[in-house]
């Protein structure tokens, strides 16, 4: 056996991903994940707060703890594992209740800042409306990152700083502050920044499930899959 064989047995064998769960549980945990109501309605609300409160007075830590409590993340996970799977009502469900998060967030921020004493913009708003390669990267590899910790048992670890990677929640907030302000640039660019950030966590996804194959074992109730092309992929994303 040469060099090179021991070397790449030793190397796929520490890199591998093992599966330490059923796919199956892995599919119920992703869809309960995407659910608008009941704990994940509460957090979204008290994350979203407290996003708004640490954007208002430039708070680093108030702002992370948002980024850790914020539940958006799920509907973008199981829409992109959705899109991997080619399961229709996974997909239809995680968008119908990611456009819900979204809009209730953006509507709730902008309420938010229009009774705000603190008008004046903030540090912490302005590095939330340009969203740069570094943005896009660490949201990417977040993703990955974030996928892995869900096939992994005891992932939430890996989970939390997923969130706090790829902060889904201060710049929805950041496009809230702007619209109370009647600034459409800071409204439109944290709004841009927020969809690039989801879209890039849901192609993370998406790639890696599929090239994990994680379809393969997985038998999904009422599954009504059907092959979606590229362009089907681009319009949900």
């Amino acid at each position: 056996m040469t060099n090179t064989s021991v070397w790449k047995r030793y190397l796929t064998k520490k890199f591998a991903l093992i599966k330490e769960e059923a796919i199956q549980d892995t599919y119920t945990e992703i869809k309960d994940a995407a659910i608008l109501n009941g704990y994940n309605l509460w957090i979204m609300a008290f994350a979203m707060l407290i996003a708004c409160i640490g954007l208002n007075v430039d708070s680093t830590s108030a702002v992370i703890d948002a980024m850790l409590k914020s539940p958006l993340m799920g509907p973008i996970i199981g829409l992109a594992f959705g899109m991997a799977i080619n399961d229709v009502p996974l997909k239809q469900y995680s968008l119908a209740n990611w456009l819900v998060m979204t809009i209730i967030c953006l509507i709730a921020s902008t309420v938010y800042f229009l009774i705000s004493p603190f008008d004046h913009s903030t540090n912490a708003v302005a590095s939330f409306t340009k969203a740069s390669i570094f943005d896009i990267l660490i949201a990417f590899f977040g993703g990955m990152a974030g996928f892995i910790g869900i096939i992994k048992k005891e992932g939430t670890k890996v989970l939390a700083g997923v969130a706090v990677a790829t902060a889904c929640m201060p710049p929805l907030c950041t496009a809230g502050f702007g619209l109370a302000q009647g600034n459409w640039v800071v409204a439109l660019g944290g709004l841009y920044f927020y969809l690039i950030i989801c879209l890039f966590i849901g192609l993370a996804h998406s790639y890696l499930a599929g090239l994990l194959a994680t379809t393969k074992h997985l038998t999904v109730p009422y599954n009504t899959a059907k092959r979606c092309n590229g362009f089907g992929h681009c319009l949900y994303l």
